[in-house]
């Protein structure tokens, strides 16, 4: 949820069809930065 607030603390749309929409992008931003953040280990030896 700290995650989610961090891209704005409401919701913008009013209808329900676009609030499901922007949770969607909320989320996927998430995801990406996340992905991008996330370090690779790879073992060696």
């Amino acid at each position: 949820m700290r995650g989610l607030k961090s891209f704005g603390e409401r919701i913008a749309s009013r209808y329900p069809d676009r609030q499901t929409a922007e949770l969607h992008i909320r989320i996927t931003l998430m995801n990406r930065f996340n992905a991008l953040g996330t370090a690779e280990v790879e073992r060696v030896a």
